[in-house]
């Protein structure tokens, strides 16, 4: 398998962190997205849509990471990552597409981009927009795991909606939102700093990181 990404993609990193807790082995393909190089003919051909991140498999092209990770647990269904309840399975892609749906894409860096280049926002207004949607977002999740969590987004082990938290709080952090009142998130991010696929999944292990 080569993942297709970029270091400090939410996308990216929430595939990473699946394929680690999967224990699969990948070669990695830095896509610079700072530069465009996701607009190259070479990963258009890839992939059409000129995003991040991009999965080869056997002389297939996966996209989406949602899609990936779908693929992986249907692949590789050993460690879980979904419950084996069909009810509990549609709590943790909930809680995984309020993060992938309503925060992720209103905070990336097309978006922080446009925001920038059309509307002439500065850092802090970006920030502002960032926060705008990560922190209502963050609400309705904490809830959630209050209600689902036992050390993890749901249960006692990580989940998908692990693989997409984590990211987000990163993401978060970087945007200088404030997380004091998502105590139960910020448990989640302590329990993962210290789980071997998190950590090597994180955007500053990446061979393409600055």
């Amino acid at each position: 398998m080569i993942l297709h990404g970029y270091w400090r993609s939410g996308a990216a990193y929430r595939t990473r962190i699946a394929l680690a807790l999967k224990g699969l082995a990948y070669d990695q393909q830095g896509v610079d997205l700072r530069t465009g190089a996701q607009r190259s003919e070479t990963f258009v051909a890839l992939n059409p849509q000129a995003m991040v991140p991009a999965l080869e498999i056997d002389g297939a092209v996966l996209t989406q990471s949602p899609a990936i990770l779908e693929w992986l647990e249907e692949t590789f269904p050993a460690p879980a990552l979904l419950p084996e309840d069909p009810v509990d399975r549609a709590h943790v892609r909930a809680m995984a597409a309020l993060i992938g749906c309503d925060i992720h894409p209103l905070n990336n860096l097309r978006v922080g981009k446009a925001l920038r280049e059309t509307f002439g926002a500065d850092q802090a207004a970006v920030d502002a927009w960032a926060a705008r949607w990560i922190s209502p977002g963050f609400e309705a999740l904490e809830a959630l795991v209050a209600r689902h969590g036992a050390g993890w987004c749901f249960g006692d082990a990580p989940t998908l909606a692990d693989c997409y938290l984590i990211p987000q709080i990163y993401s978060a952090r970087r945007f200088n939102v404030a997380l004091d009142a998502f105590p139960g998130l910020l448990a989640i991010e302590t329990t993962a700093a210290s789980h071997p696929a998190f950590i090597a999944a994180h955007p500053d292990a990446q061979p393409d990181a600055d």
